[in-house]
């Protein structure tokens, strides 16, 4: 109980910390907030409308994504493409609302669909070539708004520090998930390890009282099966070819959420300028401790926008403008949606 107590007082502290230094920048931008608040009274209502349409086409890529893959395998076929983009809703709720770094979304996603009859295994896979295909689609088109950038004089070395480090961790993370699954010895050590993991943990923090939560078989079988859906997609690769398509179309429209903020202000922003803050913003977020990255991300975009010479009273506005509606819109809209399948489903036991 002493070590639970020492790692929550741990994330407790990091919080603080965290929140502290969102505190020391606002106190010290404060005088630009303040302009930034003015410029609020200029947003045109009827260009921010459109964050609506194109908010929604996010989560209809997004959920087609996931799903295209799922129909190539046989399952979903008599699923609507409205529900899929409702649930693609409740899966970015769930990972909003709960700082997990995307692991809630993986256990919300699996009990969903296994009301529709898909194995673990392959909604967990779904997600990955989610996640995979969303970074490597985002690397793709960062490196010719770099290249664009370049080829309009407006890179600086900051830009291409940041845009090198977004595309290493990215391409580190698909090839260590590719590193992993690909191998069934690699796949067999990690899912004992993590079972011994598990079990070790429960068993410190209830101090032996309770039996091990996994047994030996479990993530081994998941993983097995995770592994044979793996060998089936180098069998035929063509059936990532739509969902890369999504991937493509998520991230041009999540860029073009923030874009349009601005251009609702008055203010047009490079669309590659926008991919580099939002892809640097989205990786820092990512490692918060606060629920969807909250003040990370904004004091990142901020920064890095204020540092493109893009204007701080405008940065702020714009930036604030853009995560507040669309934070709102996910929140609310999914809020209803998530108890909605609650509610007809009976509560998660995961």
């Amino acid at each position: 109980m002493r070590k639970m107590s020492q790692k929550l007082s741990f994330r407790g502290w990091l919080t603080t910390i965290t929140l502290l230094l969102l505190a020391v920048v606002v106190f010290f931008a404060w005088p630009e907030i303040v302009k930034a608040y003015r410029l609020l009274d200029r947003v045109d209502l009827r260009i921010l409308a459109l964050l609506i349409p194109v908010q929604f086409f996010s989560y209809y890529a997004g959920g087609g994504m996931i799903f295209s893959y799922l129909r190539s395998k046989g399952d979903l076929k008599t699923m609507s493409h409205w529900r899929i983009t409702r649930i693609a809703l409740e899966l970015n709720f769930v990972n909003h609302i709960l700082p997990s770094g995307g692991a809630a979304g993986f256990s919300y996603l699996g009990w969903v669909l296994g009301k529709y009859g898909v194995k673990a295994s392959r909604a967990t896979i779904s997600q990955l070539i989610r996640f995979t295909l969303t970074f490597l689609a985002f690397v793709i088109i960062l490196i010719v708004a770099v290249v664009f950038l370049a080829y309009d004089g407006r890179i600086n070395r900051l830009i291409i520090v940041l845009a090198s480090l977004i595309a290493v961790v990215s391409l580190t993370v698909i090839f260590g998930t590719v590193y992993i699954i690909g191998n069934a010895r690699r796949l067999t050590k990690f899912s004992t390890w993590l079972t011994n993991l598990a079990n070790g943990f429960v068993s410190k923090i209830t101090r032996g009282k309770k039996p091990q939560i996994l047994k030996e078989n479990v993530i081994p079988d998941f993983f097995g099966e995770l592994h044979q859906d793996y060998l089936a997609i180098r069998k035929d690769a063509r059936i990532l070819i739509k969902p890369f398509i999504w991937a493509i179309f998520v991230n041009l429209a999540d860029v073009a959420l923030i874009w349009i903020a601005f251009f609702s202000l008055g203010y047009e922003v490079s669309p590659s300028i926008l991919f580099v803050a939002f892809g640097v913003s989205s990786l820092a977020s990512a490692f918060s401790v606060t629920p969807g990255g909250a003040g990370v991300y904004e004091a990142i975009m901020i920064a890095f926008l204020a540092s493109s010479n893009v204007p701080p009273d405008v940065a702020i506005a714009g930036t604030l403008l853009a995560r507040v509606t669309l934070v709102l819109g996910t929140i609310i809209f999914g809020y209803v949606f998530y108890q909605l399948t609650v509610l007809k489903y009976g509560k998660r036991t995961t």
